[in-house]
């Protein structure tokens, strides 16, 4: 096998781990379900679900990533030889490259945003165009395409960079920056006049919208949030050194990215109430109403609202591409480890791949929107198949291959460091019985919410 590399230190872990779950999800998606789910009373929820289902998972990919100090594929192999155990180990290789391709459409969207930001296209005089801009936009064939290139570009350069030189350096790099932007643009967000309505939707407590709906929703919030069932914590938790303490590596990422998606609440839900607009999730939040917001703000002062259009497009291209590297070095890792090929042979690899799918992807909001595979169209075929079904079979398939399949001594040795973390052997217990019988029922509940979606 070949030398690893391994993360510098317990920050970088978290730096790079917490890069791996921050992403587009967090600021789209986080803040519209906590006032659709009861406000305060959803995130509680959340918080809960974060520490109590979401970690075993993150815990159970962490400790087959750094019981083996290899890829998704070889520590299968390694630590269950001879069976069919390896195929999860593929499937957690193919996961992460179908979402790359598509995830990098929108990121390749925001690093179009950001130029039209740069360029002031967001002013007073053309606010009411600026909605129909996202539709003329991702519907067109080049401008997305050559985006996506870009963006995936971007990607493929830090992950060629090697994991110290490369995801280390972005993600201590990063992730500062990236919550230093969030609260700078959550202090002007609630600044704003009307901006309180938006506060008070994220945080006045609704008890009357907590059905089982609202623990379902915040149950699947945590789980994709964190990017679980995919092999990124896996891979990046194989670079963690043996002396480092997982559970406290693990519970650090779930805290930044809970604290980020929090952030970002307050960072979009008071400017779109101080707007008079109804807030809606996805790719229309983004790229529709707050980029209107930020037009409209112009009239009050278009050099401030410009900067702040410009920060937050930044934040969006700096989060996106956070969750791609990790999701481009599952790939890399396996071509390199398993197949022998140069990290500069695997990246291009992977980017040729990745892009082919991105391509069609792309393509299908605007030239081949009339394709649909089972009623779809390619991109949203992508996103369904992985966020429905392959994220939460990876995640059932590792919960139950920690629990049940791993020798429980592996598994607290892992956790303990050899029993030399006294307060991980404490808390043991309750770990193991949460990964080996709580995570598997609670993915199996997604799974099926999932289906009747």
């Amino acid at each position: 096998m070949t030398n690893r590399e391994h993360f510098g230190s317990r920050a970088a872990v978290i730096m790079a781990m917490a890069g791996s779950a921050i992403g587009l999800g967090n600021i789209w998606r986080f803040p519209f379900i906590v006032g659709e789910y009861g406000g305060a009373a959803f995130i509680l929820i959340y918080i809960l679900c974060c520490f109590f289902l979401s970690l075993p998972i993150l815990l159970s990919e962490s400790i087959i990533g750094r019981r083996t100090h290899q890829n998704t594929f070889g520590a299968m192999s390694t630590l269950a030889p001879g069976t069919k155990w390896k195929w999860l180990g593929l499937l957690t290789i193919v996961t992460p490259i179908i979402i790359l391709s598509y995830y990098s459409v929108v990121g390749g969207w925001s690093f179009a945003y950001l130029l039209k930001a740069c360029s002031l296209q967001f002013n007073p005089e053309n606010a009411e165009a600026v909605t129909g801009m996202f539709a003329t936009f991702s519907s067109s064939a080049w401008g997305p395409l050559a985006c996506l290139v870009v963006f995936l570009g971007l990607t493929a350069l830090i992950i060629f960079s090697g994991v110290k030189k490369g995801i280390e350096k972005f993600s201590k790099i990063s992730m500062p920056v990236l919550f230093i932007l969030i609260v700078v643009i959550a202090v002007y967000s609630v600044t704003l006049p009307g901006a309180m309505d938006g506060v008070r939707y994220l945080v006045k407590p609704d008890f009357s919208k907590l059905s089982a709906g609202a623990f379902s929703a915040a149950l699947g919030q945590s789980f994709f949030s964190l990017s679980l069932g995919v092999g990124t914590m896996l891979i990046y938790s194989s670079y963690i050194r043996k002396d480092e303490n997982i559970l406290a590596s693990g519970t650090g990422t779930a805290l930044f990215d809970m604290l980020f998606a929090i952030l970002a609440g307050f960072a979009v839900m008071p400017a779109v109430f101080a707007a008079g607009i109804a807030p809606s999730s996805g790719p229309g939040l983004v790229f529709e109403t707050l980029p209107y917001i930020f037009a409209k703000m112009g009239a009050g002062g278009q050099f401030l609202s410009s900067a702040v259009a410009i920060l937050f497009f930044l934040t969006i291209l700096v989060a996106a591409l956070s969750s791609s590297i990790s999701m481009m070095e599952v790939g890399v890792a396996y071509m390199v480890e398993e197949k022998g090929i140069s990290r500069g042979k695997a990246t291009a690899g992977i980017f040729f791949v990745a892009l082919f799918l991105g391509i069609l992807c792309s393509l299908s909001f605007g030239p081949i929107s009339g394709v649909k595979f089972l009623g779809n169209t390619f991109f949203n075929a992508c996103d369904k198949l992985c966020s429905n079904y392959l994220m939460t079979l990876g995640a059932l398939m590792f919960s139950i291959f920690v629990g049940w399949k791993m020798d429980k001594a592996s598994v607290h040795d892992e956790l303990t460091n050899g029993g030399s973390l006294k307060g991980n052997s404490k808390v043991f217990p309750v770990l193991y019985f949460l990964i080996k019988y709580i995570a598997p029922l609670a993915i199996a509940a997604i799974f099926i919410t999932g289906l009747l979606a």
